[in-house]
């Protein structure tokens, strides 16, 4: 991809596509046609609703074949929390089971954790949460270690979403389905940056997310194992194969499945592997210019290759981006009434609080190129020397 996004012109560096990804021109050009003309419910009998239905298997195909399972489990959702509640409260309650017990781990997306909580207060659900290490990782030995005769789900993300840290899930689920426990993971980040094959890496509920893979916002996909049941949490009509009743959103779907299919293509064309050289590219570029250490965060092999979560000895990451306007970025810290705490990922991985206050996330995407990176490391090395002089703190300007 070589030509900028239209979006992106003329405005600063964007390096933050884990949070939100700009809707690819080929997404939007499959979506207009079922936003102007193909207007029919795909439950209707006749040829309105029939071309709406065609289209909108089409998308669940497209989405699968991304995934690597069958069509049939694929279920469309409004966004990627309602996708995780699904997974995570519909296999609960159709467990059948009086107190059921479910394992996740520390470092998930708010919507699980969040969804946790809430089924341990309305429930009366058991959760554990494994601890993550220094690198963010599981340790498959204590989930083995976790699960009880009421286990009914374990829900480990596959790639963390401030991080870029891979899980190790193969062989968490290999555990778990000895143990004939379903697994649960929120692939929002993994799915279509990287080789994600649900039908090798062997889980049973998978979450996709439109938004964080060049299509529009408010779609999603959460793929079932078929058999395996689950509660929906929409009752109605019976569509999406009863997991999900409401007319479905087919402009948005074909969307979704136009954004898999592009990213099918792509990844067999070798986009991680570019994404990679750029990523490593501006951690050298950092570590070189910077005029204090550079700290990856999370391990630094194990990551997606689009990646890059540093901290900076003596600088607080806030206080570097607000002095780097022209890149747009992230930190992991939440600002609660004008306090600004360490990232609640950062923390539960043990890093101490000036570590965790010093992170940047910087992700890259389709739209990034090498020009912008060399760039954005000039910004944001040249406002780097600049906060730390105004903190009078000494630099060393030759390169390390």
């Amino acid at each position: 991809m070589t030509a900028i996004h239209p979006a992106l012109a003329g405005g600063p560096i964007y390096l933050d596509y884990h949070a939100t990804t700009p809707v690819d021109p080929a997404v939007v050009e499959a979506v207009q046609p079922y936003l102007l003309h193909h207007f029919g419910n795909p439950s209707s009998s006749y040829p309105y609703g029939a071309s709406a239905r065609r289209a909108l298997e089409q998308a669940r195909a497209q989405v699968a074949t991304l995934l690597g399972v069958d069509a049939d489990g694929i279920v469309f959702c409004g966004s990627g929390s309602e996708a995780n509640n699904l997974a995570l409260r519909g296999t609960v309650l159709a467990s059948g089971i009086e107190r059921p017990h479910v394992i996740t781990q520390v470092t998930e997306h708010p919507a699980v954790l969040a969804t946790c909580r809430a089924l341990q207060r309305w429930h009366g659900v058991r959760v554990t949460y494994l601890p993550a290490d220094g690198d963010g990782l599981v340790d498959p030995a204590a989930l083995a270690d976790a699960i009880t005769p009421d286990t009914v789900l374990v829900s480990v993300m596959a790639a963390n979403n401030e991080t870029g840290v891979l899980q190790p899930l193969t062989e968490l689920t290999r555990i778990a389905h000895a143990h004939g426990i379903p697994v649960h993971t929120d692939a929002a980040q993994a799915a279509g940056k990287i080789p994600f094959n649900v039908a090798e890496i062997g889980v049973d509920l998978c979450t996709v997310v439109g938004h964080k893979m060049y299509a529009p916002k408010g779609i999603a996909a959460l793929h079932v194992r078929p058999g395996l049941a689950v509660e929906p949490l929409i009752y109605g009509g019976g569509q999406e194969h009863g997991h999900r009743a409401g007319t479905e959103n087919v402009a948005y779907a074909v969307g979704l499945g136009a954004a898999a299919q592009r990213c099918t293509d792509e990844l067999a064309a070798g986009e991680p592997q570019r994404l990679g050289a750029l990523r490593d590219r501006l951690h050298r570029h950092l570590a070189d210019g910077l005029p204090t250490p550079v700290i990856v965060n999370g391990h630094p092999e194990q990551r997606l290759p689009h990646t890059l979560n540093i901290s900076t000895t003596g600088l607080r990451g806030d206080d570097l981006l607000a002095a780097t306007p022209q890149v747009a970025a992230s930190t992991g810290s939440a600002c609660h009434a004008g306090t600004t705490e360490p990232s609640p990922v950062l923390s539960a991985m043990g890093y101490d609080p000036a570590r965790a206050l010093a992170a940047v996330r910087l992700s890259l995407g389709r739209w990034s190129t090498v020009d912008e990176i060399d760039r954005a490391a000039d910004l944001v090395t040249t406002a780097a020397r600049t906060v730390l002089t105004r903190n009078g703190v000494e630099t060393n300007d030759g390169a390390r």
